[in-house]
Protein backbone atom coordinates (compact mmCIF):
# COMPACT_ATOMS: atom_id res chain seq x y z
CA UNK A 1 0.00 0.00 0.00
CA UNK A 2 1.47 3.16 -1.00
CA UNK A 3 -0.14 6.81 0.09
CA UNK A 4 0.87 10.22 -2.08
CA UNK A 5 0.41 13.40 -0.98
CA UNK A 6 1.11 16.17 -3.64
CA UNK A 7 2.19 20.00 -2.98
CA UNK A 8 3.10 22.90 -5.19
CA UNK A 9 0.34 23.69 -6.95
CA UNK A 10 -1.45 27.23 -7.09
CA UNK A 11 -1.53 30.25 -9.12
CA UNK A 12 0.72 31.27 -11.20
CA UNK A 13 0.85 33.83 -14.76
CA UNK A 14 1.40 32.44 -17.85
CA UNK A 15 4.92 31.98 -18.98
CA UNK A 16 5.55 31.46 -15.30
CA UNK A 17 7.11 27.81 -13.34
CA UNK A 18 5.63 25.94 -10.43
CA UNK A 19 6.99 22.59 -8.94
CA UNK A 20 5.23 20.01 -8.18
CA UNK A 21 6.03 17.45 -5.19
CA UNK A 22 4.39 13.99 -4.60
CA UNK A 23 5.46 12.48 -1.22
CA UNK A 24 5.09 8.77 -1.30
CA UNK A 25 4.69 6.38 2.36
CA UNK A 26 6.11 3.11 2.17
CA UNK A 27 9.40 1.31 1.97
CA UNK A 28 9.05 0.23 -1.67
CA UNK A 29 8.93 3.24 -3.25
CA UNK A 30 11.93 2.52 -5.38
CA UNK A 31 10.25 0.27 -7.13
CA UNK A 32 7.09 1.71 -8.29
CA UNK A 33 6.78 3.68 -11.70
CA UNK A 34 5.47 7.45 -11.03
CA UNK A 35 3.63 9.51 -13.01
CA UNK A 36 1.76 12.69 -12.78
CA UNK A 37 -1.33 12.97 -14.82
CA UNK A 38 -3.81 15.76 -15.06
CA UNK A 39 -7.22 16.74 -15.29
CA UNK A 40 -8.74 19.68 -16.68
CA UNK A 41 -12.70 20.41 -16.47
CA UNK A 42 -15.26 18.44 -18.48
CA UNK A 43 -11.66 16.60 -19.59
CA UNK A 44 -10.39 13.30 -19.24
CA UNK A 45 -7.49 12.35 -17.15
CA UNK A 46 -4.31 12.48 -19.05
CA UNK A 47 -0.95 11.32 -18.46
CA UNK A 48 1.32 14.07 -18.33
CA UNK A 49 4.78 12.57 -17.35
CA UNK A 50 6.24 9.38 -16.51
CA UNK A 51 9.77 7.95 -14.63
CA UNK A 52 10.32 4.20 -14.04
CA UNK A 53 11.79 2.70 -11.12
CA UNK A 54 14.99 2.97 -13.66
CA UNK A 55 14.97 6.39 -14.29
CA UNK A 56 13.75 6.29 -17.99
CA UNK A 57 11.20 9.24 -18.78
CA UNK A 58 8.50 10.35 -20.96
CA UNK A 59 6.34 13.19 -21.45
CA UNK A 60 3.32 13.96 -23.43
CA UNK A 61 3.76 15.65 -26.77
CA UNK A 62 1.99 19.08 -25.23
CA UNK A 63 4.49 18.99 -22.22
CA UNK A 64 7.74 18.12 -23.74
CA UNK A 65 10.89 20.79 -23.29
CA UNK A 66 8.20 22.69 -20.55
CA UNK A 67 8.06 20.14 -17.92
CA UNK A 68 10.62 17.87 -16.22
CA UNK A 69 9.83 14.95 -14.06
CA UNK A 70 12.37 13.56 -11.26
CA UNK A 71 12.31 11.37 -8.27
CA UNK A 72 14.51 10.75 -5.07
CA UNK A 73 14.18 7.70 -4.20
CA UNK A 74 16.05 8.50 -0.94
CA UNK A 75 13.21 10.65 0.15
CA UNK A 76 10.32 8.89 -1.39
CA UNK A 77 9.64 12.11 -3.60
CA UNK A 78 8.87 12.30 -7.01
CA UNK A 79 8.44 16.05 -8.87
CA UNK A 80 7.41 17.62 -11.85
CA UNK A 81 9.15 21.13 -12.89
CA UNK A 82 6.49 22.76 -14.88
CA UNK A 83 8.49 25.86 -16.90
CA UNK A 84 6.62 28.34 -19.46
CA UNK A 85 3.37 27.44 -18.09
CA UNK A 86 0.15 28.13 -20.76
CA UNK A 87 -3.67 28.34 -19.72
CA UNK A 88 -3.92 24.86 -21.63
CA UNK A 89 -1.98 23.66 -18.54
CA UNK A 90 -4.69 24.73 -15.96
CA UNK A 91 -5.46 21.54 -14.04
CA UNK A 92 -5.62 19.39 -11.35
CA UNK A 93 -2.30 17.36 -10.72
CA UNK A 94 -2.42 13.68 -9.73
CA UNK A 95 0.35 11.80 -8.51
CA UNK A 96 0.19 8.25 -9.60
CA UNK A 97 2.54 5.05 -8.24
CA UNK A 98 2.01 1.94 -10.14
CA UNK A 99 3.70 -1.28 -9.08
CA UNK A 100 3.55 -4.07 -12.09
CA UNK A 101 4.59 -7.60 -11.79
CA UNK A 102 4.22 -9.55 -14.79
CA UNK A 103 1.09 -8.66 -16.47
CA UNK A 104 -0.89 -7.47 -13.19
CA UNK A 105 -0.39 -4.05 -11.86
CA UNK A 106 -1.79 -2.33 -8.97
CA UNK A 107 -1.85 2.01 -8.73
CA UNK A 108 -2.27 4.61 -5.98
CA UNK A 109 -3.21 7.86 -6.59
CA UNK A 110 -2.91 11.02 -4.45
CA UNK A 111 -5.35 13.61 -3.60
CA UNK A 112 -4.46 16.52 -6.31
CA UNK A 113 -3.68 19.67 -6.50
CA UNK A 114 -5.03 22.17 -8.66
CA UNK A 115 -2.58 24.20 -11.06
CA UNK A 116 -4.43 27.86 -12.70
CA UNK A 117 -2.40 29.67 -14.93
CA UNK A 118 -3.72 32.38 -15.54
CA UNK A 119 -2.90 36.51 -16.26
Amino acid sequence: QVQLVESGGGLVHPGGSLRLSCAASGSLFSLYAMNWYRQAPGKQRELVAGITNSGSTNYADSVKGRFTISRDNAKNMVYLQMNSLKPEDTAVYYCNARFTWGTASSDYWGQGTQVTVSS
